[in-house]
């Protein structure tokens, strides 16, 4: 029960108590005793009140007790949580079994937490992750530099070799550096982000309409469908949940690793939002991986993603774009084999 319907029931049923008391109280003097006739000063008078006040006391005290162990006490708890709070070395979360307010702010000071250490691991990842994909090509560089310094004998056909793979590996590292750039660039955006309502029907049908030629360009199946009617408008930016989808279309093409690959996508309603998803017939994603594909930086295999380039920031920047817009997005394992991407949007209010 909320605080604000469980307080004023508290102190009705001691005011309904202490009534009660009273009347009960009043009704056994006055048939004891006859009604006294003189001033409210007289020292009779007093000697009847003192159990009035003896009650009152009573019922005072116990509000006080009530007050300081199921309100007072979990706030000073929580308020001393706030000083210990440690990214480094996490504390174990706040237990309080209660469904009140202070049962939902220590639960949202248990997700608060979780999402600085989230964001403290993200950041060391990030920072890892930067030196580790920056220091594999300039080793390379590196290495064929000295090798071409040292060894002024070679023949030149060897030398065109070493000239080429040096300029891949440097355009290599401006692609990660221009990937980091944009995914920064894209945070700002988010910011000052502006939604407009969109027909379901329209941006479905284009998104489709787009992807399918460019997919069968590339030998890959896409089928599309939805139960979006024209009446549903999706409050959204655009361009922004455009990037989503480009976003999850690259990431099917880049690492679905099959050879007739087929991708589905698939748009509903449910509720207060419209939900799409994207799924293929690859190979999939490990069960242990699937919480953290949405993390920055993170690659289910570092060696493909060498190969297929990019930094690891596609669903990354999926999920901060999704939930921005007030959606979520998940992976899940799809039925046609491979990944599955699903994602809500929420719809315009209807005027």
């Amino acid at each position: 029960m909320k605080l604000k319907i469980k307080l004023p029931l508290l102190f009705l049923l001691m005011l309904l108590i202490l009534m009660f008391s009273i009347g009960l109280y009043l009704k056994f003097v006055f048939a004891v005793y006859s009604p006294i006739r003189t001033t409210l000063l007289d020292s009779r008078y007093i000697a009847l009140l003192l159990p009035i006040f003896a009650i009152a006391g009573c019922i005072f005290f116990i509000l006080i007790i009530y007050i300081h162990f199921r309100i007072e006490k979990p706030i000073r708890r929580l308020n001393t949580r706030l000083g210990e709070v440690n990214v480094v070395h996490p504390l174990p979360p706040l237990a309080l079994k209660r469904k009140d307010e202070i049962g939902e702010l220590y639960k949202h000071f248990n997700k608060m937490e979780h999402r600085l250490q989230l964001a403290h691991r993200e950041q060391t990842d990030m920072i890892a992750a930067i030196a580790h994909d920056l220091k594999t090509p300039l080793t390379s560089i590196n290495g064929f530099t000295e090798l071409l310094a040292t060894h002024k004998d070679l023949p030149e056909t060897e030398k065109q070799e070493y000239y080429e793979l040096i300029q891949r590996k440097s355009a290599y590292m401006v692609e990660l550096l221009n990937d980091f750039s944009s995914f920064t660039k894209e945070k700002l955006e988010l910011e000052s982000m502006v939604a407009k309502p969109v027909k379901a029907t329209e941006l479905f049908e284009e998104i489709a309409f787009e992807y399918e030629y460019e997919l069968a360009g590339l030998d890959i199946e896409l089928t599309c469908r939805h139960s979006f009617t024209d009446s549903i408008r999706l409050m959204v930016n655009e361009p922004m949940i455009r990037r989503v989808f480009g976003n999850l279309f690259s990431n099917a093409v880049r690492y679905g690793g099959k050879h007739k690959l087929k991708v589905y996508m698939t748009g509903y309603l449910r509720e207060h939002y419209a939900y799409f998803q994207m799924e293929d017939n690859g190979i999939g994603v490990p069960d242990k991986d699937m919480s953290s594909l949405f993390l920055k930086f993170f690659t289910v295999d570092q060696s493909r993603q060498i190969q297929k380039g990019g930094l690891g920031l596609g669903l990354a920047s999926c999920k901060s774009i999704i939930e921005h817009h007030g959606g979520e997005i998940v992976a899940y394992s799809s039925e046609y084999g491979g990944l599955g991407i699903r994602f809500s949007l929420p719809l315009a209010v209807q005027r």
